[in-house]
């Protein structure tokens, strides 16, 4: 991902109703509860930055509305450097523009950054922009597209004036997982992830009882880290580079104070989707494990042919490989398990190991990771959508993870409605965490206000209240459900105003397990995931009744500008009955917005 301050030697108006996140009552909802925390109540300056956080922390609004930003770094001098990303993933929506790269610092020590500019190559180029950001050798390194370039800075620049020299070309861009966040050690080595193409290497992705291949040959350029040289310019991705392998998706990276590399993994998805006979819905919505892992060369860390269930805290077969359901481990009880596992589908997108000393003791040494939200804990409630802190000693857990940092969604937990989602994170050199989001792209700077002397205690739970308008809330506010009005929808010919209804309520879970809201949003806008189905532009259907109920009930394989791929409906039990409650409710609403 990116190269930071914390390894040992590195060059390192809402008009109307506003809506705000307000403090209330918080208890560990972690695994387990910690003492209450010594740190006195804290008056923090600023006001209202829609997030909660651990007592005795305070967080500004660095930056606000900057695009897609995905991961930062922060050098010496107190300056960040930040990519963002474009393309399907947001809906093809228009970055702002400029190149995707920023550079930002607060100039005047007041918490927020009067110095934006951004550079680097833009959409005219052909660019989409990137994950992957670092600080190595008085060089910013990042992520475009299939490469990872360098620009040189020269003394005294915020933003380089010369042209990049490309570090390395030909990563893979096609599949579930085509970004490429890597991080840089101070002998100049760079660790970069190769996600995965597929959720489990099916020979049909993300189909129901669809067996895996064997061998998994995604696996020679997908599915682990790969090293190359920061040093050396023109070097080209291939399978003879790979330093570690078993990895689906390795968004985070960090290093600890003894040099050890760490990175996060994130878990399968659609157990219980895919092989219904095997899991309940509640399992495929709690399992598998995120994962935090301690990356070694040659490591193997078991995917595609295991998961880790971290209830019985072990890696297992998966149901693609013989695996019956989370009893047997096989050739897993071979692989590297995780140092440190959370619930499954939180999606962890960056991962910081605090060495600074501004955050008191029990924060020190131990593992952040920015959790941005899922989509796959359909029909029940999302989750994630925050930052934990997880306690690290001799590079494994060593006490139970707490919420550090919550409320980022606002009012809807959603892939598609939520407010905010934390996607990097990065400590300066006075020892604040700076925290990304990849929504509106706002940057918090949180530090440490309270006593002494403090215990690890979880961020207060959010609540949605009146709050006054100068608070700095997403440019379109957070607006509370009112409740879904079917009866002004249109019906389609030949349903009833009963049967939209079904729809909708199996649509949003509330009946027959429906899973259609996780990848379309609450609201049926789309998201990363599924495409709107509220806007009357159909992507895979005509459009008529008898097509899109056709669609749910054979299921879509090759997504049309989207990552998702649908199981046959939606790999929920759906019967004749509800597969039409759906379709009418989805002709409902995609015609009445005509």
């Amino acid at each position: 991902m990116k190269s930071r301050l914390t390894h040992p030697g590195r060059n390192s108006a809402l008009s109307g109703m506003a809506v705000a996140i307000v403090l209330a009552a918080g208890a560990l909802r972690g695994p387990a509860a910690a003492p209450a925390s010594a740190a006195p109540a804290t008056a923090c300056p600023g006001g209202d930055t829609g997030i909660t956080l651990s007592p005795g922390f305070c967080a500004t609004v660095f930056a606000d509305n900057l695009g897609h930003v995905r991961h930062l770094v922060v050098t010496a001098d107190g300056t960040i450097y930040a990519n963002s990303w474009s393309g399907r993933y947001y809906h093809n929506d228009t970055p702002p523009p400029g190149g995707f790269l920023l550079a930002l610092k607060d100039s005047v020590g007041a918490g927020h950054a009067d110095i934006v500019k951004r550079f680097g190559e833009g959409v005219s180029d052909g660019a989409a922009g990137g994950t992957g950001i670092a600080f190595y050798s008085n060089a910013i390194y990042a992520e475009v597209n299939d490469r990872i370039v360098r620009y040189a800075l020269k003394p005294g620049e915020i933003v380089p004036s010369g042209k990049p020299e490309t570090i390395l070309s030909g990563m893979l861009l096609g599949g579930d997982h085509p970004m490429h966040p890597f991080v840089i050690d101070a002998k100049g080595n760079l660790f970069v992830d190769s996600g995965s193409a597929t959720n489990s290497c099916q020979s049909e992705n993300r189909m129901p009882d669809s067996a895996g291949i064997q061998p998994c040959t995604e696996l020679e350029t997908r599915g682990g880290i790969w090293r190359y040289d920061a040093n050396k310019t023109g070097q080209t991705f291939s399978p003879a580079e790979r330093f570690a392998t078993g990895i689906r998706n390795g968004e985070g990276f960090a290093f600890d104070a003894a040099g050890d590399l760490f990175a996060t993994q994130h878990g399968r998805d659609q157990l219980s989707q895919n092989w219904p006979k095997l899991y309940t819905v509640e399992q495929g919505v709690d399992l598998p494990a995120e994962e935090i892992v301690q990356l070694r060369k040659g490591g193997d860390y078991g995917w595609p042919e295991c998961y880790y269930d971290q209830n019985q805290k072990r890696l297992v077969l998966a149901p693609e490989y013989g695996g019956d359901g989370g009893k047997t481990a096989g050739i897993c009880a071979e692989k590297l398990p995780p140092v440190a596992a959370f619930p499954g589908h939180w999606a962890p997108n960056d991962l910081l190991i605090y060495n600074g000393t501004q955050f008191p003791k029990p924060y020190r040494d131990g593992a952040f990771v920015a959790f941005h939200g899922s989509w796959n804990r359909a029909p029940l409630t999302q989750s994630g959508y925050n930052v934990v802190f997880q306690p690290m000693a001799k590079g494994k857990a060593s006490a139970p993870y707490i919420v550090f940092a919550d409320g980022f969604a606002g009012a809807h937990k959603d892939p598609g409605r939520a407010a905010f989602r934390p996607t990097g994170l990065a400590m300066g050199p006075d020892g604040a965490l700076y925290i990304a989001d990849d929504v509106h792209g706002r940057i918090w700077r949180v530090t440490y206000q309270g006593g002494a002397t403090a215990q690890l205690q979880s961020a207060p739970q959010p609540v949605v209240a009146a709050a006054s308008p100068n608070s700095p809330l997403p440019p379109e506010g957070i607006h509370p459900d009112a409740g879904r009005q079917t009866a002004a929808l249109s019906l389609p010919p030949g349903a009833t105003r009963e049967q939209v209804a079904l729809g909708d309520r199996i649509f949003h879970g509330e009946a027959s397990d429906g899973t259609c809201s996780g990848c379309h949003g609450s609201d049926a806008g789309g998201t990363s995931v599924g495409p709107p189905l509220n806007r009357g532009v159909w992507a895979q259907t005509d459009g008529s009744l008898p097509s899109i109920a056709h669609i749910i009930t054979t299921g879509v394989t090759h997504p049309r500008d989207y990552t998702g791929v649908m199981p046959p409906k939606g790999g929920a039990p759906l019967s004749d009955d509800d597969v039409a409650a759906v379709a009418a409710y989805v002709w409902a609403i995609g015609h009445s917005a005509n």
